[in-house]
């Protein structure tokens, strides 16, 4: 796994890096202490599996800094880790792309738990920095599933919705969230966090596997995929 990792505080960047060596022993990290970095690293070396960064930080305003980092690498998933507690923001960036919007004060757990959600291609926000109504709609919806005894796949089936179902055919055609989004009309934040949530209905780890699980409860047929 290769991740960049930028902040501009030198000592949280030691800390982070730490944290992220526990994820996995053949991990490669790479580091920038402000977007300007970001920027020439990612002009040289686009192989990167997750960018993982600071949001207000020198070389550029954030939005604009977010946006031409999603540009740069459109398929690899970004994860905020900052301070600013601000909905708006936070339905802003998800709005340009980002996976995930992780608060520095969140324990070494939670960002471990975040980053391989969105390894796995989900999408990570904490519930109170969601402003967004469709978005906590979704949310709520992943909570609940949390909260949930393991079901049937009978009562799996049931709870996964028409759009849902939608997500999951494009996903079985190999469209990517982009083309998702496009497809159905809809931003590609809350095409993760369909994702997100079918991913957590299904008890699978990965989008190959929430194929496998929708075939297997009769969502999906073969000849849609």
């Amino acid at each position: 796994m290769k991740i960049l990792v930028a902040d501009d505080h030198e000592l949280f960047l030691k800390g982070l890096e730490l944290v992220l060596q526990s994820l996995n022993k053949e991990i490669e990290l790479s580091f920038a202490k402000n977007y300007t970095e970001i920027f020439d690293i990612l002009e040289t070396d686009k192989s990167f599996d997750l960018i993982l960064t600071d949001l207000a930080m020198p070389g550029a305003k954030w939005m604009d800094a977010i946006a031409k980092i999603h540009q740069l690498v459109p398929d690899t998933p970004i994860i905020i880790l900052s301070a600013v507690f601000d909905k708006e923001i936070v339905q802003k960036t998800i709005e340009i792309g980002v996976s995930g919007y992780i608060p520095k004060t969140s324990s070494n757990a939670v960002i471990l738990s975040a980053v391989n959600l969105v390894m796995s291609g989900g999408v990570y926000i904490p519930a109170e920095l969601l402003n967004n109504k469709e978005l906590s709609n979704e949310f709520d919806a992943l909570k609940q599933v949390e909260n949930q005894n393991e079901a049937h796949s009978e009562e799996k089936a049931k709870v996964l919705t028409p759009r849902q179902v939608d997500v999951v055919k494009c996903i079985a055609r190999g469209c990517s969230n982009k083309q998702i989004a496009y497809e159905l009309g809809l931003s590609e934040g809350t095409v993760k966090l369909h994702v997100t949530a079918i991913l957590k209905l299904l008890n699978v780890y990965n989008r190959t596997g929430a194929v496998m699980e929708a075939t297997r409860l009769g969502l999906i047929k073969k000849d849609e995929q």
